[in-house]
């Protein structure tokens, strides 16, 4: 057994307590939340392991690593979101493997995946990552010129835009980090006003997802809290 392995089905249980309770405070059903482990980094024997424990939802950053735990775990029912920074050169990669993206923020981008999906598989998931306070050293989309990219997006026809994305500013009291949250709650609603319908909100990590249910979280990304520190990457 890889070490640390033994603790995964206590640390599972811990996390899903810990989403439980949020929803329950928020009033909402657990069922409405997805838990993504978020498995960079982590060995094969690991996400084999966190699948036997009824974990279907991985994420991962890294195209190459993810194709090698994609093609030893293409026998079990998972559903793969790519959740790390889009470069042109592995769209192709992506569109024809993955199910999800959580990270959309350029148009020649979501165009490059649409025309690379392949036709016998369904639409391709994707989520517009937002850039809530405009941070020179994060991607996403300003939310001035959200409504405007999501048009885009939602017109390509191998593409279905499900909802918005977050990395917000780290903030250590709980309150500051429901205000971001809140945030593109607000920004997703104003969308659907204008007749989207979008009906996902990727956001909260492990240090916060608390506070991302209770300001209406369907995707919740967890790695540090299912897995412990990430190991190096060789």
């Amino acid at each position: 057994m890889l070490r640390g392995s033994q603790n995964l089905p206590r640390r599972l249980q811990a996390v899903r307590e810990r989403i439980a309770a949020a929803a329950d405070r928020a009033n909402r059903s657990v069922s409405e939340i997805t838990l993504l482990a978020v498995t960079k980094a982590q060995p094969v024997d690991t996400l084999r392991a966190v699948a036997d424990l009824q974990v279907r939802d991985f994420g991962e950053s890294y195209l190459n690593e993810a194709m090698t735990k994609l093609d030893a775990l293409a026998t079990l029912p998972l559903t793969w979101h790519f959740v790390g920074r889009l470069q042109a050169n592995k769209t192709r990669s992506i569109a024809e493997h993955f199910h999800w993206v959580h990270g959309l923020d350029r148009l020649h981008i979501a165009e490059r995946l649409s025309a690379q999906r392949p036709f016998h598989a369904p639409p391709l998931q994707v989520c517009i990552q937002v850039n809530l306070a405009e941070e020179a050293s994060k991607g996403g989309v300003p939310p001035a010129e959200l409504a405007e990219f999501a048009r885009a997006v939602a017109g390509l026809p191998r593409l279905r835009l499900r909802g918005l994305m977050c990395l917000p500013p780290v903030e250590s009291e709980p309150a500051r980090q429901r205000v971001w949250f809140a945030r593109l709650r607000t920004l997703r609603d104003t969308l659907n006003e204008q007749g989207g319908r979008l009906d996902t909100l990727s956001m909260g990590m492990s240090a916060d997802f608390e506070g991302a249910i209770l300001e209406g979280a369907t995707v919740v990304r967890i790695g540090s809290a299912l897995f412990g520190p990430r190991p190096a990457r060789a």
